[in-house]
């Protein structure tokens, strides 16, 4: 169902007066920005249809898909007054948008600033399976029909595909497959959409029983945060930084043809000084703060204060915790520290110089 054109036009013209506005409307698209009145041409079959998408596994023939009224409320959107720009930046449905040429002129001469966002979401026929969505190839047919129509409307002007990763059905060799179709096709995505379950979806079914809805049939889906990361770090395997997971992800794919120097490797065969730095980094943050960081230094003793060892430097010391002395621990042998709450709790190895500590 579409809201009528009366009301939106009434809408835009609302916008004028409101502070910060300055005739510019960033996105008059929407989840489909070109499926406005688009509906069955039989209602008397509409009653009874009992399918579940009108456009997947294709269109289906009594589905009118005629963009007439979308072209007629983009040039009426921008001809209210005070309107100087109306853009429709996200939501064009790639497959339908292909059925009308005068649709993608008018995008491409008035309602694009620069760059179309779309969702071509993944290339693998087993995942846009799940997804409902169409094949890779239509996404390639779009982007070329629109740098045409871009090239007609004298402009230069970018499709942004957007892809995404850990989507019920999508495990290891399917980012893979996704990965080498970016680097064949030139893409290299800045931001990538980790697939999230939400509510009333049949992709959330999929994650947390593991099934296709349609065929029970069980499906890969990929929970462990591990497994995430992997299929992220894929998806930018350009990045020095994810050279260590997506080496990690190809060898246990098998694919470890893909590591090397050649032109058809996705990461080279050594890291580079950004993986190394990140790890180091990361190590850096996950165990420096345990011992060193938080450990009592000597230029931090007060004035006055007894000799360097008294003042229990480099001890692993936590604030809020104090050390017994030494035979007071529960079993009489070593020393247990204490919390704020006044729990005892087991000091996990040795530490040098630490009173009651034992080598």
């Amino acid at each position: 169902q579409s809201r009528s054109k009366e009301s939106i036009l009434k809408e835009v013209a609302s916008l004028e007066g409101t502070p910060g506005y300055r005739g510019v409307i960033g996105d008059l698209g929407g989840p489909t920005a070109n499926m406005y009145r688009m509906r069955c041409t039989k209602p008397e079959v509409e009653a009874k249809c009992r399918r579940l998408s009108c456009v997947h596994p294709t269109i289906c023939k009594l589905l009118g898909t005629d963009h007439a009224p979308t072209v007629d409320l983009l040039r009426s959107a921008r001809s209210v007054r005070g309107v100087k720009k109306v853009n429709v930046a996200s939501g064009v449905r790639m497959d339908l948008a292909r059925l009308s040429p005068e649709y993608l002129d008018e995008m491409a001469a008035h309602h694009v600033g620069g760059h179309l966002k779309v969702a071509p979401e993944h290339v693998s026929p087993t995942v846009l399976r799940m997804m409902k969505k169409p094949d890779v190839s239509d996404f390639d047919a779009f982007a070329d029909a629109f740098e045409a129509a871009s090239a007609r409307a004298g402009k230069e002007q970018y499709v942004v595909p957007y892809f995404i990763a850990s989507h019920p059905g999508s495990g290891l060799p399917e980012m893979i497959e996704l990965a080498l179709y970016l680097k064949r096709n030139g893409y290299r995505p800045r931001q990538v959409q980790d697939f999230i379950p939400s509510p009333m979806d049949l992709a959330t079914a999929m994650y947390h029983t593991g099934l296709d809805p349609e065929t029970l049939k069980p499906v890969a889906v990929a929970k462990n945060i591990r497994d995430r990361r992997m299929q992220r770090a894929l998806m930018q395997w350009f990045k020095p930084e994810n050279w260590f997971e997506a080496k990690r992800a190809l060898e246990a794919a098998g694919r470890s043809d893909l590591i090397g120097d050649g032109c058809d490797a996705l990461i080279p065969s050594t890291p580079p000084p950004e993986a190394l730095g990140r790890r180091r980094a990361g190590a850096d943050a996950a165990f420096g703060s345990y011992v060193h960081e938080r450990g009592r230094r000597p230029e931090d003793r007060p004035a006055g204060a007894a000799e360097t060892k008294d003042w229990d430097a480099f001890t692993g010391y936590r604030d809020g915790e104090q050390t017994l002395p030494e035979g007071d621990g529960e079993d009489g042998t070593t020393a247990a520290p204490v919390a704020r709450s006044g729990e005892p709790r087991r000091s996990t190895g040795y530490r040098p110089f630490r009173r009651g500590a034992r080598p």
